[in-house]
């Protein structure tokens, strides 16, 4: 048995990509349906850090329903450390911006909560297997629903806006995948029950390797250390993360607590070669991902949607596909240049497996290049904290 709906967008993943469009577009009066294979508690309580920049946060505020600023902690600095000294990048004074330290999956439940109070079509549970016809004026997204029967959406317009594993990708580039970059590192994360050890996030660099000292509540911490892309999560006893992560942060003294979540996150940068082909089009991290030492991966996201949205209103409003046909080199300069961010950060604060002497002390040199200079620190305040948006309007 077979289900077909009709609608203007099909959009394929409720993540922050997938929601913040759908949201974008009603407001334009621009129907849509969202399908996603998870379910809706799945999605969130998926724990994710999420460091949101500014621009990401007074897009969010159109939700009527985001918590960004009220339970999320506004951060003006980060804090550089190397050679057992901090040096502080102070983002207010720099460049008048600031970050907000607010979890992606809170994200993700002020996002379905504006979804569902507002009558959107979003439905959990289906998983799409194909998307067809992208050329032609009326693609389809081939699914198979929660009671395992075939839904079929056909729309004027398709999103693939599901993740690193994207279906959708195989629709705008084919065969061809995209430019990857594998590091050979990974962090080892864990969830500790203690106070903060810092007011800001502390990136560490340090002989044994990288650390981020980050913050989840009052009472609720996020760290990481660098380590093999195949540690075992399971292997050190919880003296043993604690040494390993305090000898990481010389000159911090880290605030202990039980640990009740460890994970291992591997590494890697993907840009897709197409971004759009007819009437499909990629955004998030369908498009690109990126490692989290430079806190880009769902304000990226948002970037995409923002630059979609504003062709999709010109197409499906105004028959005007120009912004349409733009958008692939329009959102191609911010993801290379968060790639490049991205890169830089975590060249610049892990140890590579090889490194030399001669490595190692280049990077510190490079570290006290970027403290030490007003452009420097400017630099790195700008990136982390977001080039301008292209606004909703226009």
């Amino acid at each position: 048995m077979t289900t077909t709906v009709r609608t203007r967008v099909a959009i394929i993943g409720a993540g922050p990509a997938g929601l913040l469009l759908a949201h974008l577009l009603a407001h334009a009066g621009i129907e849509s349906v969202v399908i996603d294979q998870r379910s809706r508690e799945e999605i969130q309580t998926t724990i994710r850090a999420g460091i949101l920049e500014q621009g990401t946060v007074e897009i969010l505020d159109t939700l009527g329903t985001s918590r960004a600023r009220t339970v999320g902690s506004r951060h003006e600095g980060i804090e550089l450390r190397f050679d057992g000294e901090g040096h502080r990048i102070d983002f207010e004074a720099l460049v008048g911006r600031a970050v907000w330290l607010y979890p992606q999956h809170e994200a993700l439940k002020d996002l379905i909560a504006a979804r569902v109070t507002a009558g959107q079509d979003l439905r959990f549970g289906v998983t799409a297997t194909r998307v067809e016809d992208a050329a032609s004026a009326l693609p389809r997204v081939i699914a198979t629903d929660a009671d395992g029967e075939q839904l079929v959406i056909e729309a004027e317009f398709v999103v693939g806006a599901d993740g690193s594993r994207s279906v959708a990708r195989a629709a705008v580039s084919g065969s061809r995948n995209g430019y990857f970059r594998e590091y050979p590192f990974a962090w080892f994360g864990i969830l500790c029950e203690a106070p903060p050890s810092a007011d800001e996030l502390i990136y560490s660099n340090s002989p044994d390797g990288f650390a981020l000292i980050s913050q989840r509540s009052p009472s609720v911490q996020r760290m990481y250390f660098q380590c093999e892309p195949d540690a075992d999560p399971d292997a050190l006893t919880e003296e043993e993360l604690w040494r390993e992560l305090q000898k990481r942060v010389p000159g911090t003294e880290l605030q202990e607590g039980p640990i009740f979540q460890r994970d291992v996150l591997r590494f890697r940068s993907f840009v897709a070669h197409e971004l759009l082909h007819g009437r499909v089009a990629l955004v998030g991290d369908a498009a690109h991902t990126v490692p989290p030492t430079g806190a880009k991966g769902m304000n990226l996201a948002v970037a995409d949607v923002l630059v979609l949205e504003r062709a999709l209103r010109a197409l499906l409003l105004e028959n005007d596909a120009r912004l349409l046909e733009a958008f692939p080199e329009t959102a191609l300069q911010r993801i290379w240049k968060a790639q490049h961010f991205s890169w830089w950060m975590t060249s610049m604060l892990h140890v590579a497996p090889d490194a030399s002497d001669f490595d190692r002390r280049r990077q510190l040199g490079e570290l006290r290049s970027v403290v030490e200079s007003e452009a420097g620190r400017t630099y790195l305040a700008e990136a982390y904290t977001g080039w301008p948006l292209r606004g909703l309007t226009g």
